[in-house]
Parts: C-alpha cells; sequence; structure tokens
C-alpha cells in the first residue's frame, strides 16, 4: 500500500489500563511511521468498553463496530471491569471481544508464546521459547456465548459445538504459519501439535479426524502430532522447546496460551490477534486490571507487540514489505529495551509505563532506515 492510501486502523482503548497500554503501543506506531519508508497510517479512536456501558448502557455503539468493519485492522485495548456484570452474573466484555469475533469471522486466535532477552520465566525452563498457540475463536463451548440452556434456577448448561468448516479453516491456518516460522527451537523444524481431548469427547474425536484430513491432504511436507490437553499442559512447560505451532479448540486455547506465559514473564508480554479472512483485531493477552489503573505500573509490552502481530498481518494481505519491515522494527526494538532491563515492575524492574514506550519508540526511531 503507497502513502498515498494509508492503512485505517480502528483503535479501542478499552477499560482499566487499556487507554495507558495503547497509548504506548501507538508511539510505537508513530515511531514506525516515521522510520520506514512507504509506511503510512491513519489511527483513528472510537468508543467501547464496559465503561462506556456502565454510563450508556450499551458497550459497543453501532457507529464502532461499523468503523472496526471498515478498518484495515483493530488495536484493541484491555477490556472489562469485574464489578460491571449483566443480570446473568457474566462480565460485559465478551459482548465486544465475543461479539465482534462471531460477527466479523475472526476465527483464528494467534497467540504467541516468545521468550525475550531480559526476561526471566516465572518457572526454569529446559530450553528455548518461541511457539505459537492457535485457537479457534468461534465455536467450542464459546458458541454457547450469550445462550445456554438452563432449567429455572437448578440447572443450566453450555454445549460445545465442533463444526467441519471452522476446524478446516483453523487447521490451515496453523499449516500456513507453520510453513512461514523458523521451526521449533530444539531442531529447527516445522511441526503443528493438535491438542484435543479425543480420548474422551466425541466433538474432540471429530476435530482430530478433520485435522488429520487437512494435515495429510493438502500439507503432506510439514509434519504433525497429537497431544491431549491435560499431558500437554504440562509438557509444554517442561519441553516448550519441541513445540512449533498448537492447534486446539477454543477454550483449551485460551486456557494454555495463559498458562504458557509463565514461561516468558507473564501476561504483559503476551501479545495476541484474532484473525479472519478479511477483519483482523489485535489486543493484549492480559485484562484490563483495574488495581493498576493510573499507578503507572502497567506493562505495556504485550500491547506494543500486538501492534507489530498487526503490522506484519496486514504485510501478509496486502502484500506489503514496509509493513513487513515495521514489525519486524518494532519486535527487535521490544527485544533490544528488555535486553537493557528498561521493563516494569511485573518483570522485575523499576521503569513505568510511559518510560518503556518511550524506550520502544526512541529504539526504533533510532535504527536503521530499512531498504524495502
Amino acid at each position: 500500500m503507497s502513502e498515498n492510501a494509508p492503512y485505517d486502523i480502528a483503535v479501542l482503548r478499552g477499560d482499566g489500563v487499556g487507554p495507558e497500554v495503547v497509548d504506548e503501543a501507538c508511539k510505537a506506531l508513530d515511531a514506525a511511521v516515521a522510520t520506514v519508508p512507504g509506511l503510512a497510517l491513519t489511527v483513528t479512536e472510537w468508543e467501547a468498553g464496559v465503561g462506556l456501558y456502565a454510563r450508556t448502557g450499551e458497550a459497543l455503539p453501532t457507529e464502532t463496530y461499523d468503523a472496526v468493519r471498515a478498518a484495515d485492522a483493530t488495536l484493541l485495548g484491555a477490556m472489562g471491569l469485574p464489578d460491571v456484570r449483566a443480570e446473568d452474573g457474566t462480565e460485559i466484555q465478551g459482548r465486544v471481544t465475543i461479539g465482534l469475533r462471531t460477527s466479523l469471522g475472526l476465527y483464528g486466535g494467534i497467540r504467541p508464546i516468545k521468550l525475550y532477552p531480559g526476561i526471566t520465566p516465572r518457572i526454569d525452563a529446559l530450553g528455548p521459547v518461541d511457539l505459537v498457540v492457535v485457537r479457534e475463536n468461534t465455536e467450542g463451548l464459546f458458541a454457547s456465548f450469550d445462550g445456554g440452556a438452563g432449567i429455572a434456577d437448578h440447572v443450566v448448561g453450555d454445549t460445545a459445538l465442533i463444526s467441519r468448516a471452522g476446524t478446516e479453516r483453523v487447521t490451515r491456518r496453523a499449516f500456513e504459519l507453520a510453513a512461514a516460522r523458523p521451526g521449533r527451537p530444539s531442531d529447527g523444524t516445522p511441526l503443528v501439535t493438535c491438542v484435543d481431548k479425543a480420548n474422551i469427547f466425541r466433538s474432540q474425536a471429530f476435530f482430530r479426524r478433520v485435522f488429520t484430513e487437512v494435515a495429510t491432504g493438502e500439507y503432506p511436507s510439514v509434519p504433525h502430532e497429537f497431544a491431549l490437553v491435560d499431558a500437554l499442559s504440562l509438557s509444554v512447560l517442561q519441553r516448550p522447546e519441541t513445540y512449533d505451532v498448537l492447534v486446539t479448540e477454543n477454550m483449551f486455547g485460551d486456557i494454555i496460551s495463559d498458562l504458557a506465559t509463565v514461561l516468558i514473564g507473564g501476561l504483559g508480554m503476551a501479545p495476541s490477534g484474532d484473525v479472519g479472512d478479511r477483519h483482523a483485531l489485535f489486543q493484549p493477552s492480559h485484562g484490563s486490571a483495574p488495581d493498576l489503573v493510573g499507578r503507572g505500573v502497567a506493562n505495556p509490552l504485550a500491547t506494543v507487540l500486538s501492534a507489530a502481530m498487526m503490522l506484519d498481518w496486514l504485510a501478509d494481505r496486502h502484500d506489503d514489505p514496509a509493513a513487513r519491515a515495521a514489525a519486524r522494527m518494532v519486535d527487535d526494538a521490544v527485544a533490544t529495551v528488555t535486553a537493557h532491563g528498561t521493563v516494569t515492575p511485573d518483570l522485575g524492574g523499576r521503569a513505568s509505563t510511559v518510560e518503556v514506550g518511550d524506550a520502544v519508540a526512541a529504539v526504533i526511531r533510532e535504527s536503521p532506515v530499512p531498504n524495502v
């Protein structure tokens, strides 16, 4: 995309520390635009979130939804306030995040788990950590969102649904991602691991069967394997270097991706992208952390890295070397900053949210101009 046709980026700052961390991610984007020839972004903020719901009774206004739908990509800050709930006891943020995933076809939840220089894992890992969890985003138990079934106040049930089409497309996404990565850290071999509970549940056996059909029929040159989710939850912590891309259904992916952040310093280092064939939304994996609001200690790096993922997705979608160079530049800047120890207290540092964001932006601006 040329400078005359900038990417339209919708920004939803969200709740809690969301606005604080999004502001730092936008600094990184501004620095990338100033440094990378040919990269242009039009960034527009739109209101959405639980705070807005508390004031107006509406978490995702129509004009915001329309803007997100029309945008080239969306950057979302953390969303949700635990004390603001619907009458059924559920939190409100799902009406925004899950609603957008469903209505925009954001079926692939991409959650990188990568250990950056200078960061100490919360547990001892035996090898390097660089894997990706690909979470099916619209089915499984989450298909019952805002639905389910109940008998008065005595029995309530949510049904997990797995479809052939949904499994096929998320499996393809996982294999395409594996083909573009350097492979698992232990030996550089591309590997896609199907994570399920196929030994017990028919829906999970179906997920594995459809995965196998796609793997063997469409990607015979990319190795694949199978793991039961309970065993995988231990082995990924003990032997993270042996994994590359994990693909799984919605609830398992949600839990595994959060669990695995103990390998990389916590949720403050965990970006994510919710991607489809046309639309994409990027956000940190952590929550809104209302107890940290205004203290200047929230880690912005998960959101900065989510912005890098956004640039990378735009590069893939539009075959844009400028966006690709910018994504790499932002990621490299984060590595430089963490290696120097400029990190927030959750990572053992003393830097503030703003200081970390300023440091990342400074490294980007001081980087050599890429040849694109």
